[in-house]
């Protein structure tokens, strides 16, 4: 009671800390997936104000901006067309949404997402490093150090990223790593499609590019075909014309038009991938590979580069079978005893399939995020 006889006034609760996502709009790696699941994450539980900025790019798909307004996703674009543009329109929209928070996520967009935090005087930024090999220059590097410093959390989506981070100078104690997770709703229904009543195919969800290392994938089937094996070969995944030319011209020069298919963008991955017997994910660099895990998740034998980022995920002959990068005879090896031994294949897919829905589910990455967010939103402005 007050001193008046009255009811003490109820206190009203303090609002959810607003945090910003600063990521590119390309749609073409998973960081913007990830940023885009954390928003809807916040957006659903209602412990944080979560708003999604993308950076336009000219690659930037129309219909999908439109399909994540239409599903309520909080979102604003500011133009990519210069650095100073991007900085400048983002200075303003922080002004304007006054986040505790601002989490830049991925190369280059750490860099420009944490300048405009700093000169609209957002409280705490946090970097989000999504590979292991980024194109830094020295100049680029000094930077990413510069801003580390006044950084309250630089994040590595693996604990490979942030091995990484730290031998780039990031300080140790603000430099942790949280792993990405997938949706596992979807591979519901992996375990009534077993190994033996699946198709004896190979698929390979990835965009086309230069981190992917679809050739040597390629190379390999060709070497398959020389054992008596052809399995059927679906490459799931969008990419530039400069990259995706490059890639027919080596499946026809080795035999391989009427047993590869290029898909390019997929909308049934999870059917794809519950319908076939093998998952590859061959590469040159990874921060924490989402389509390997979705093969997983999908109880495929899957068989990977031994990579950072790939090595956390798979171990060897326990869940998957890892080969050396860039070593199509390597893999060709994996493949034919994934293809030929059906108990092999069976064991390791089930072994995955368990991994993946217990320990890389987006729960799991969701409720990471957010407590960290919680954690510093609640502390005093870092400077």
């Amino acid at each position: 009671m007050s001193e008046a006889g009255g009811r003490t006034p109820r206190v009203p609760a303090a609002p959810p800390p607003r945090v910003l996502h600063f990521v590119t709009g390309g749609f073409s790696g998973g960081a913007t997936q990830v940023a885009i699941q954390l928003v809807n994450a916040g957006r659903d539980s209602g412990k944080v104000q979560p708003l999604l900025v993308l950076r336009r790019k000219r690659r930037t798909d129309p219909a999908r901006i439109a399909e994540l307004e239409t599903a309520g996703v909080p979102l604003r674009v500011v133009p990519g067309w210069s650095h100073a543009a991007t900085i400048l329109a983002l200075v303003r929209l922080c002004r304007e949404f006054r986040p505790d928070v601002l989490v830049a996520h991925g190369f280059s967009e750490h860099l420009w997402g944490r300048y405009a935090g700093l000169l609209a005087g957002v409280p705490h930024l946090v970097h989000v490093e999504h590979n292991t090999r980024e194109r830094y220059t020295r100049w680029r590097l000094a930077q990413t150090r510069w801003l580390g410093a006044r950084s309250s959390r630089i994040v590595g989506c693996s604990e490979g990223v942030r091995q990484v981070l730290l031998d780039m100078g990031m300080p140790p104690r603000r430099t942790i790593a949280i792993s990405n997770g997938i949706r596992v709703e979807p591979f519901a229904d992996a375990d009534a499609m077993p190994a033996p009543a699946r198709i004896h195919g190979i698929v390979m969800v990835s965009r086309l590019s230069k981190q992917k290392d679809h050739p040597t994938l390629l190379r390999a089937v060709a070497l398959l075909r020389d054992r008596g094996l052809a399995p059927p070969v679906l490459l799931a995944g969008a990419g530039k014309a400069r990259h995706r030319r490059p890639l027919e011209a080596l499946a026809a020069e080795l035999g391989l038009q009427q047993q590869v298919r290029f898909l390019g963008l997929c909308r049934n991955v999870p059917e794809l991938l519950m319908t076939h017997r093998i998952a590859v994910l061959s590469t040159h660099y990874e921060g924490m590979p989402l389509a390997l895990i979705e093969g997983m998740a999908a109880g495929c034998a899957v068989a990977a580069s031994a990579v950072p980022g790939v090595r956390e995920v798979i171990e060897d002959g326990v869940d998957g079978l890892l080969v050396p990068e860039a070593d199509p005879v390597a893999l060709a090896d994996a493949l034919e005893r994934l293809l030929r031994d059906d108990a092999l294949a069976a064991r390791l897919g089930a072994r995955a399939r368990e991994v993946a829905m217990t320990e890389y589910a987006r729960e799991r990455m969701n409720a990471r995020y957010e407590a960290l967010f919680l954690e510093i939103a609640a502390q005093p402005a870092f400077r």
